[in-house]
């Protein structure tokens, strides 16, 4: 399919916006929590310094956008662009549940779900555009590292 070169910009640039939103909006409902209930949960030693987590961030949310990007303009599968709206949604609201709320138990749950949408997202971009599911393993990778810490500080506390 054949997209101008004005939908496609215009299109990169919103979902660079939306997975930066999202950072945005993790953020707002993080940092409060960062100062001192975070600080204070018992948590396992393999722990990241809370420094790595924005850099990494960084790198996965460009890597992220584009791969929906990818997909959507190839606009052959409209589930494909749904489950990735879908685990962005998630994203978002992870932190308002983890940090912003305080549960650690239903946070688990959440990016879990999170977890499942990401490879129902990827096993559909592979149809449309292997590089847009390629460019979403990483993130796997991470989330999945996530639900494991996450998993580690429910036990803990």
């Amino acid at each position: 399919m054949t997209v101008s070169r004005r939908r496609d910009v215009l299109g990169l640039v919103a979902f660079v916006v939306m997975c930066f939103g999202i950072s945005f909006l993790g953020g707002r409902a993080a940092l409060p929590a960062l100062a001192h209930w975070y600080p204070s949960l018992a948590k396992p030693y393999w722990t990241p310094p809370s420094w790595v987590f924005g850099p990494v961030w960084t790198l996965l949310y460009p890597m992220v956008a584009v791969a929906g990007w990818l997909a959507w303009r190839e606009g052959r599968s409209r589930m494909a662009t749904l489950l990735f709206l879908l685990q962005l949604a998630l994203k978002a609201i992870w932190p308002w549940i983890f940090f912003g709320e305080r549960r650690i138990d239903l946070a688990l749950a959440c990016v879990t779900a999170l977890g499942v949408a990401i490879v129902l997202t990827i096993r559909a971009f592979w149809s449309v555009s292997r590089g847009a599911a390629i460019l979403m393993l990483p993130y796997l990778g991470w989330v999945g590292f996530a639900l494991v810490l996450n998993a580690a500080i429910w036990w803990k506390n």
